[in-house]
């Protein structure tokens, strides 16, 4: 594992490699918090209740982005992580079932393109090792 600053480079066999590990970490994470997303909605403010919930939820999105980081990817927003392939990211989002989207480093989430097209008109070197 890297360290949680440096995101890597992946050829799209190691993505997938790494992809049920990064599903799986991500899927208990989403069940940890689902409880405390919630005590969010229904606490009242500024009770104590609520600050611990706060807390908590900071707590386990926390400790998911780190090791996210740590497995060498780049964390876009809760449960959205990319792939750096050296020419952009193969993206994906909880609770996708596979690892299918691509986008430029300029096209964000909102450009991300399915991965099949983009193997099929590009033939980017990422897909070949």
């Amino acid at each position: 594992m890297g360290s949680p600053q440096d995101p890597r480079v992946f050829s799209l066999a190691e993505a997938r490699t790494l992809f049920p590990l990064v599903r799986g970490i991500t899927a208990r994470t989403a069940d940890e918090l689902a409880p405390v997303q919630r005590q969010l909605k229904v606490l009242p403010r500024r009770s104590p209740e609520l600050q611990a919930a706060e807390q908590r939820y900071q707590a386990i999105v926390g400790a998911w982005v780190n090791k996210m980081r740590r497995l060498g990817l780049v964390v876009k927003g809760l449960w959205l992580v990319d792939f750096d392939t050296g020419d952009g990211y193969l993206c994906w989002k909880y609770p996708e079932l596979k690892l299918g989207h691509y986008h430029g480093y300029d096209e964000g989430f909102a450009g991300r393109r399915p991965l099949d097209e983009v193997l099929e008109t590009q033939d980017p070197d990422w897909a070949r090792y």
